[in-house]
């Protein structure tokens, strides 16, 4: 047996026991639980089945007849002042988010999975508005650290099997990420938070609370600026957010308001390439900005840079210039919930979201294929032999005189959408009704600009601010129409046992047009991009469930639950059947290709006990086992040997066939009155391949029956250890991420490993007289053991190559956080 499956074992039959240890009384007020909703049957609006004044505590129960976990905004800033929503849930069972920066905010090298689902393969909303499906360089919304500040954050609950009917999202295959703003607080104040860390970092946040107006009315408006150095390059993560939100309530019911600003820009490093052909595999792989000069001789071979090997021994592994990300959003929604008749309300709201943004990478012109690009629009420049000396001269003067160019994706993006909720309370039944419509409109273009020997750019301003293009290699617009509608009625048979069923439909409308085709053969892999409509409809997604409450402590549940993964809808990024080498290939595609299909099952044991066992006086806990049957999986087949290559291309998509998944998660929480509590959550996913699937003219067999999904690890546990005293908190987590395949032939793998992160926290004592009215000071220290690993792995090959970023190293933070 081993240890694994000991510690798998230990907590089913302690959460079991202490299911049954103890008298039947009340929870004490200060367990912060999700609502058991059995008085109303079990339904609820999205996200509204959690507590919103949850007191900082993890649960680990869940709601209704699905397994729902939550985690309040106290604790999000536990973790670490300023995470990202998405990184915060990482202590939640099931879940896996890497990322190569402490906070979770650099969205380059972001990888998720919760229950072997990957990050694109799920649901995300604020506020029940959409977020999109988080696809890097995305066409359909935007990250939840963008739509939100993080200390603005109200709650973040995850549906780890299935997500409610009514969320708003084309990609819930797997489960769904509902972050929730807080409310404006009752009583006039100001709040203050200023963060200082390790490589240079800074983050200050300023809230306004106007406190009540007199009439039911009260807002907020918040403001952040944050700066911190990568800790391997010098590149500085940086950016302004503002956000505002208003709540107005009364007898006839409630409105609100809410608007985010958000302009950011993220310079990224390069992943490192591993395969049999690489030589050179460095565990970093920084950009050499702001080193010009020295870059400049890197590129030409005449030394080494940083000890690194020359420029042509680095391979694959070379490093660039600079390469960043720059993002600007606007977000708002006005929602207005109305009490029309006792047992009856209608919620309605209204979202607009705009984004510019481009990703930008600037690098020497002898990257190969780069000088067989530039020969397409330069025919003259290069002559017959594109590599030759005195050809890639005349390049590098066209470019500037650097011996360098930028590249970048330019994209933009309009939404404009509405949500719709009618909820009845009729009798033992809570039947609800509801719709969401979206239009996007969206543009992607692939530009290259000159990089200027005597004014070089830098990775904080846009490439477009300062000169026009030289080259325009590709343009893309594409609009899109959304629609689901679904409806759902939980019917409480007898006080303790409720039944909940409903199905949702759902329809999109898309279609592409190409003002810019790239030339033939200077996109790997394409011919043209192909343009006309792809529209996708299933009417029946059905879902079915149930909730037994067998004591007044202990709950069991069962859902089912039938949903797809609607087409990815851009030419930049993604399984998108737009961005397609050829007009043949995708109207192939269209025809006998059909969306990612997912059959999820899910049932468990979920229990809350008050217990009198010496020093434990508490209890809260989950079981819960997971099967889905994914089938239509499809895949995106790299053109380019290696993955990552700045000369990218038209992807491969494959369709290989289904995917069998079970899984089991163990959580729970023992409490030692109000000094000590301790969470522990296990996990285990088996995601694998069901088919081989073919690839090439020859038809060439791809072995991947019967191997694991790569990049989901198998084994997961997280442990939070929080102590308690009198105005003093000290808390220590643990993240166990295990072995993790690396292709999809599993011929490549990542070890697992464990890392530590803590907190010790203070609150001030400040006299009635005083100024400030709250005051507390608290010190974060991340990867306590400076952990060196594999964080995000990129997958695109069946075998013999993947990428990796590396683990970010130890780094403290110190808070004063202050309220007027």
């Amino acid at each position: 047996m081993t240890i694994r499956s000991i510690l798998l074992g230990t907590g089913a039959v302690a959460a079991l026991c202490c299911a049954q240890a103890g008298t039947a009384q009340s929870a004490p007020q200060n367990i912060a639980a999700i609502a058991d909703d059995t008085s109303t049957g079990g339904l609820a609006a999205p996200g509204d089945e959690t507590d919103p004044d949850a007191d900082g505590e993890i649960i680990v129960r869940g709601a209704a007849t699905r397994s729902v976990t939550q985690l309040s905004g106290a604790e999000i800033q536990k973790v670490l002042p300023g995470i990202s929503p998405l990184k915060a849930i990482q202590t939640l069972p099931g879940v896996t988010f890497l990322t190569a920066d402490p906070w979770g905010n650099n969205e380059q090298n972001i990888s998720l999975f919760v229950h072997g689902f990957n990050a694109q393969q799920l649901g995300y909303t604020l506020d029940g508005v959409p977020l999109g499906d988080q696809q890097y360089g995305n066409y359909n919304g935007l990250s939840p650290q963008r739509a939100i500040i993080s200390e603005d954050v109200g709650r973040v609950v995850l549906s780890s099997g299935a997500g409610d009917l009514g969320t708003a999202s084309t990609s819930n295959l797997g489960g769904t990420i509902d972050t929730f703003s807080s409310d404006p607080r009752p009583t006039f104040g100001i709040s203050a938070e200023q963060v200082v860390g390790s490589y240079q970092a800074t983050r200050s946040y300023l809230r306004l609370d106007s406190g009540d107006l007199g009439d039911g009315t009260r807002l907020f408006v918040s403001g952040l600026r944050q700066r911190a150095r990568a800790w391997d390059f010098e590149g500085y993560q940086k950016g302004w957010q503002g956000n505002a939100k208003l709540v107005r309530e009364d007898g006839t019911g409630r409105l609100t308001a809410y608007f985010a600003y958000s302009d950011k820009a993220e310079p990224n490093e390069d992943a490192t390439v591993v395969s049999t052909t690489q030589t050179y595999q460095p565990y970093i792989r920084p950009f050499l900005y702001p080193n010009f000069s020295q870059a400049r001789a890197y590129y030409a071979n005449q030394r080494p840079y940083n000890g690194a090997p020359t420029y042509a021994a680095a391979g694959a592994n070379y490093s660039n210039y600079y390469s960043d990300a720059q993002r600007t959003d606007y977000l708002g929604y006005v929602k207005y919930d109305w009490n029309v008749a006792t047992g009856l309300t209608w919620s309605n709201q209204a979202y607009f979201h705009h984004n510019d943004g481009v990703g930008v990478v600037a690098g020497p012109i002898t990257v190969a294929g780069l000088p067989l690009l530039f020969s397409f629009y330069y025919p003259g420049a290069t002559g017959s032999s594109p590599t030759s000396t005195v050809n890639l001269a005349r390049l590098s003067t066209i470019f500037g005189g650097s011996g360098l160019a930028t590249r970048t994706t330019e994209y933009r993006i309009d939404r404009v959408g509405g949500i719709s909720t009618l909820r009845l309370e009729l009798g033992d039944h809570k039947i609800e009704l509801g719709g969401w419509y979206e239009h996007q409109s969206s543009s992607a273009y692939r530009r290259w600009y000159a990089l200027d020997v005597n004014a070089p750019s830098s990775p904080y301003t846009r490439p477009g601010d300062l000169a026009d293009p030289l080259i325009t290699q590709y343009g893309s617009e594409i609009r899109v129409d959304e629609i689901q509608a679904h409806i759902q009625d939980a019917w409480r048979i007898v006080p303790r046992f409720t039944i909940q069923a409903g199905f949702k439909s759902t329809f999109q409308r898309a279609s592409q047009q190409v003002p810019v085709q790239p030339i033939p053969g200077s996109f790997t892999g394409s011919r043209e991009l192909p343009v006309g409509r792809l529209n996708t409809s299933k009417w029946f997604l059905p879902q079915a469930g149930a909730l037994w409450d067998v004591t007044d402590h202990e709950q069991v549940f069962v859902n089912a639950q039938r949903n797809i993964r609607q087409f990815q809808t851009s030419a930049a990024a993604g399984l998108s059947p737009f961005a397609l080498g050829s007009q043949t290939l995708f109207d192939f595609f269209r025809t006998n290709t059909k969306p990612e299909t997912s059959l999820t099952y899910e049932g468990g044991i979920r229990t809350r006990r008050t217990l009198a066992l010496g020093p434990l006086t508490g209890f809260d806990g989950q079981i819960s086992y997971y099967h889905v049957d994914f089938s239509n999986r499809l895949l995106a087949i790299s053109p380019t040997t290696t993955i990552t290559a700045i000369v990218s291309g038209a992807p491969i998509i494959a369709n290989v066939g289904s995917v069998t998944t079970d899984g089991i998660d163990v959580a729970g929480t023992f409490r030692f009155g109000e000094l000590f509590s301790l969470y522990d959550a296990v996990s285990y996913n088996n995601s694998r391949y069901d088919d081989n699937y073919t690839v090439g003219a020859a038809q060439t067999v791809v072995p991947t029956a019967g191997r694991k999904v790569p990049g989901s690890p198998d084994w997961l546990n997280k442990t939070v250890a929080t102590l308690h005293g009198e105005g003093v908190e000290l808390q220590v987590i643990g993240d166990y991420i295990g072995r993790r395949y690396a292709t999809y032939t599993n011929d490549l793998k990542v070890d697992g490993y464990f890392t530590l992160s803590g907190r010790l926290g203070f609150d001030m004592p400040v006299g009635e007289a005083g100024i400030a009215k709250k005051l507390s000071v608290s010190l974060n220290v991340t990867n306590i053991t400076n952990k060196k690993a594999a964080s995000t792995i990129s997958v695109g090959a069946a075998s013999g190559t993947y990428n990796f970023f590396p683990l970010a190293p130890r780094q403290v933070f110190a808070t004063i956080s202050a309220g007027f």
